[in-house]
């Protein structure tokens, strides 16, 4: 970690953060964590946080917790938490999928966001890919009827796999009835721009837990 993300790491990992690991075993308490009851977006995979921050600043109505492995991204996104004043922002380090089976309760979230998972391109690393048939099942339960399942990719064919996923899940159901809209609430990040600049297409899908 760089100095300032060490420094924003020892300021407010103890107040805005838990390791998965060290989660308490059973769901975890969301309501008491934030202070408050409110409706829950999960974003898995935050990466350095340049989106979280923003998405979580726009909606300070929603208890937005953002689970990462990296904890250099998650003391990035803490400094820009800090630049923002947010108060409705926890962080979780550690595996998105023990979070979700373990600490998560069915029917809980309003929405979970994946925006550009690692898309392990390589045929034989396809089965690293997070979008499997197990993952959407378990995200559909964890969502509240109507909660929303958001992805955005820039790899195509990985864009392909997760709506041949999603669709063969039978709680999920397909708002736009294929690709979305790329919705003007979500931030360009500079990863985008460049997948823009390599003229690769950024694919939506957006998906709703069936009542």
């Amino acid at each position: 970690m760089t100095v300032g993300q060490e420094k924003a790491w020892q300021r407010h990992w103890s107040q805005l953060g838990q390791d998965v690991v060290e989660l308490p075993s059973g769901p975890l308490n969301v309501s008491a964590w934030f202070g408050r009851e409110a409706p829950v977006v999960l974003e898995i995979g935050s990466g350095m946080g340049e989106t979280t921050a923003k998405l979580a600043a726009a909606a300070p109505g929603v208890n937005y917790l953002a689970v990462e492995v990296y904890q250099a991204g998650l003391a990035q996104l803490m400094m820009r938490a800090e630049e923002l004043g947010l108060t409705n922002l926890r962080l979780l380090r550690g595996d998105a999928v023990i979070l979700l089976t373990d600490h998560i309760e069915p029917d809980s979230l309003d929405e979970v966001r994946l925006y550009f998972p690692d898309p392990w391109p390589k045929k034989r690393h396809h089965k690293r890919r997070i979008v499997q048939p197990d993952f959407a099942a378990l995200v559909a339960s964890r969502l509240r009827p109507g909660g929303r399942f958001h992805m955005a990719t820039d790899w195509e064919h990985y864009a392909e796999h997760m709506l041949e996923v999603c669709e063969a899940e039978p709680r999920l159901t397909n708002v736009h009835g294929g690709w979305a809209p790329r919705p003007e609430w979500r931030p360009v990040t500079k990863f985008e721009s460049r997948a823009h600049a390599e003229e690769r297409d950024i694919r939506d899908l957006i998906y709703e837990r069936a009542h």
